[in-house]
């Protein structure tokens, strides 16, 4: 896998340098000249490193490195400075800025090559670490948390681009039951093989998360409502057709969808209320808070 370098630096010969330098490793370098245009392309395309000259034509290199900071796409990737400065002022300001390291004017080939590769093997640890956070231990999907990052995310995009964004919300029916008869060991098996139906059922695109014990929530971007609900029975049908290892249990999932279209920011409250009208005309089944609603 092609680890990514992007180098912002107005003076061309230090792309070409970089480049040279780390042409025999894994690494494709990209290029922007300018402070505003190396920030769009690390949003846009979060870069595995990044080295950032201090002295741009359009922005200071140290403002930069702490925006780049604290944006999200690039809050955990490590930032290198090229700088001919190397007086201890300017090393304890960066730093404070959010740097991770530095490299001299004139570069040298062999020491870039090296904190290159310690900056990368850094990051990666980070994004790892960040990725581990952000995942439910007993199923492997997406938790809570990012979750709502997520749906914070495409709702800005909806507002701001029209986008279409549909949720689903889904609980196992009789949960309680289930665990009191057969114990939280049995209970947990249960989660996990629903939410292995859930993964497997939807597109790479969608985000299935664990929402909170034995409920979880899908967000599909680029799908209207009509198509989740369609979504949402094809998983329904799943998770009541699964095998689990239950003597005497059959387990099934009750759905609810809505879509941005008809419940705007309140897109996961309008999904529940759906879910608990299919609780309460007795599970296993999906419900819609969406106009048009789909026929049958």
């Amino acid at each position: 896998m092609l680890r990514q370098v992007l180098v912002i630096d107005d003076a061309r010969d230090a792309h070409d340098l970089v480049a040279n330098s780390l042409r025999n490793d894994e690494i494709e370098v990209r290029s922007a000249f300018d402070g505003v245009t190396g920030l769009r392309m690390a949003i846009e395309h979060p870069p595995d490193l990044i080295l950032l000259d201090v002295n741009l034509p359009d922005v200071d290199g140290w403002d930069l490195c702490e925006l780049l900071g604290v944006q999200e796409a690039t809050c955990r990737t490590p930032v290198i400075f090229l700088t001919a400065s190397v007086d201890g002022g300017s090393l304890i300001r960066g730093l404070d800025h959010g740097a991770w390291d530095y490299i001299c004017k004139p570069v040298d080939p062999a020491e870039l090559r090296a904190r290159v590769r310690t900056a990368i093997r850094y990051g990666y640890y980070l994004q790892a670490e960040a990725k581990r956070a952000m995942v439910d231990a007993l199923t492997g999907l997406w938790n809570r948390r990012y979750f709502d990052q997520r749906l914070a995310a495409e709702l800005a995009g909806c507002e701001r681009h029209g986008s279409v964004l549909s949720c689903i919300i889904a609980d196992i029916d009789h949960f309680k039951k289930l665990n009191d008869v057969h114990g939280h060991a049995a209970g947990d098996d249960v989660i996990r093989v629903v939410a292995g139906v859930l993964r497997s059922g939807c597109r790479g695109e969608d985000v299935a998360s664990r929402y909170g014990g034995e409920e979880f929530a899908i967000l599909c971007p680029d799908v209207s409502g009509v198509g989740a609900a369609v979504l949402a029975e094809r998983l329904r049908a799943a998770v009541a057709a699964a095998s689990l290892m239950i003597p005497g249990t059959h387990v099934t999932c009750s759905f609810g969808v809505a879509d941005y279209a008809g419940a705007g920011a309140d897109l996961v409250s309008a999904a529940d209320a759906a879910l608990y009208r299919a609780k309460r005309a007795g599970r296993n089944r999906v419900d819609y808070e969406f106009v048009p609603r789909p026929v049958g």
